[in-house]
C-alpha cells in the first residue's frame, strides 16, 4: 500500500527525473528503515552459481544504478545480489532527452539512455564508499565513439579496473541504444572478444589471487539458430555465465500505446515471453555447461519461477521493481522456493 502511494507520487514526474530523485535518496531511506515499511524482506534461499554463494536467487539487473551511487539502499530491498552499470571507460552523457518512457498500463518501459554514466573511475569511488559487502556484479560496456574494431580495448580496460571490486563481471554486448553494439554478439567479433576476456581474466586472477567469473548479457531479438551459435561460443571459451536477456526492439504487447513509436529498448511485462524462450533455447544448447541468469518481464513471483523452470539458475528484475516495489523481490524468492525441484 505504501509503495503504491509513493509510486503514484513519483509517476507524476518525468520518468528520468523521478528515477534520479529516487536513486539519490535510496541510501538515506535505507538508513532510516524505509525499505521495510515499503514491503522489503530479506529472505534466505542460498544457491551456488558461478562458484559464488548467493543468499537468494533474485538480483537487481544492471541499468537502474549505473554509477553505483545507491548500492546500500538497493541492497536493503531484499535482493540476493546487486548489479551496477553499465559503465564505460570514459564518462558519457548518453542520448538526448527525453529518453525514458513509462507505459504503466502494460508494466513496461522504453529507454534509449545510451550508456549514460560517469565513467569507470567514478563508479569505483562510489563502490569504495558503499558499506555493502554482499554479491556485487559490475556490468561493463564500450564508449559510443569507440569503433567496434577497438571495442575489445574498452571492455578489457573496464575489466582490469573493476576486477578487484566485483563478485562477477557482466559484459554487455546487447544494448540496443549504442549503435552497432549488438553486432558484437555474433561470429568472429564475439569469439575475438571472448578470447580476449578469458585471457585477461586469467591474468587478473593470477594478479589478485582471486577468480572473478564473467557473464555475457545477450539480446532477446535473435533467432533460435543465432542463440545456438552464441551458446556454442560461450561453451568454446568456457564463459562462466550468460544473462538472458536485455531489452527488445520489438513493440509486441504495446502496440496500442502512443509511446510505442519511441526509439529504444522495451522492457517489462511485454518482453517476458521472448526472454523465457531465449532461456529455454540456451538451456537446451548449453546442457548445463554455462549457468543462465534470467531477466526480462518479471512482474510477479510466477514469472521468476517460470524462468527457473525454463533453465535459469538465478533471476534479475528491474522494470518490475519499478512498478511493483520491493515486495516483488520476496514474492519471487518464495515462488522459486515453492518449485518442486527448488534448491
Amino acid at each position: 500500500m505504501l509503495y503504491s502511494l509513493a509510486k503514484s507520487l513519483m509517476f507524476r514526474m518525468d520518468a528520468e527525473r523521478s528515477h534520479n530523485l529516487a536513486l539519490g535518496g535510496m541510501n538515506v531511506a535505507a538508513a532510516m528503515g524505509l525499505p521495510t515499511i515499503l514491503g522489503a524482506e530479506t529472505l534466505e534461499a542460498p544457491v551456488e552459481v558461478m562458484g559464488i554463494r548467493f543468499p537468494n536467487p533474485v538480483g537487481l539487473a544492471a541499468g537502474l544504478d549505473k554509477n553505483g551511487t545507491a548500492i546500500d539502499g538497493l541492497a536493503a530491498m531484499g535482493f540476493g545480489f546487486v548489479e551496477v552499470g553499465t559503465v564505460t571507460p570514459r564518462p558519457q552523457l548518453g542520448n538526448p532527452k527525453p529518453r525514458l518512457f513509462r507505459i504503466p498500463e502494460h508494466n513496461a518501459i522504453i529507454n534509449r539512455m545510451g550508456f549514460n554514466n560517469a565513467g569507470v573511475d567514478a563508479l569505483l569511488v562510489n563502490i569504495d564508499r558503499a558499506r555493502y559487502d554482499g554479491i556485487l556484479g559490475i556490468n561493463i560496456g564500450k564508449n559510443k565513439d569507440t569503433p567496434n574494431e577497438k571495442a575489445n580495448d574498452d571492455y578489457l580496460l573496464c575489466m582490469r579496473k573493476v576486477y578487484s571490486r566485483a563478485s562477477y563481471i557482466t559484459v554487455n554486448v546487447s544494448s540496443p541504444n549504442t549503435p552497432g553494439l549488438r553486432t558484437l554478439q555474433f561470429g568472429e567479433s564475439l569469439e575475438n572478444l571472448l578470447e580476449a576476456l578469458k585471457n585477461e581474466q586469467a591474468r587478473q586472477a593470477n594478479l589478485h589471487d582471486r577468480y572473478v567469473p564473467i557473464a555475457v548479457k545477450i539480446a532477446p531479438d535473435m533467432t533460435e539458430e543465432e542463440i545456438e551459435m552464441v551458446a556454442a561460443s560461450l561453451k568454446t571459451y568456457e564463459m562462466d555465465g550468460v544473462i538472458a536477456t536485455n531489452t527488445t526492439l520489438s513493440r509486441e504487447g504495446v502496440e496500442d500505446s502512443p509511446l510505442q513509436s519511441e526509439a529504444g529498448g522495451l522492457s517489462g511485462a511485454p518482453v517476458r515471453n521472448k526472454s523465457t524462450k531465449v532461456i529455454r533455447v540456451l538451456s537446451k544448447s548449453l546442457g548445463g555447461s554455462v549457468p543462465i541468469i534470467g531477466v526480462g518481464g518479471i512482474t510477479e513471483g510466477f514469472d521468476a519461477a517460470e524462468k527457473i523452470e525454463a533453465g535459469a539458475s538465478l533471476v534479475q528484475i528491474y522494470s518490475g521493481f519499478i512498478f511493483k516495489g520491493p515486495s516483488l523481490v520476496s514474492d519471487s524468492v518464495r515462488a522459486i522456493q515453492a518449485l518442486p525441484d527448488s534448491f
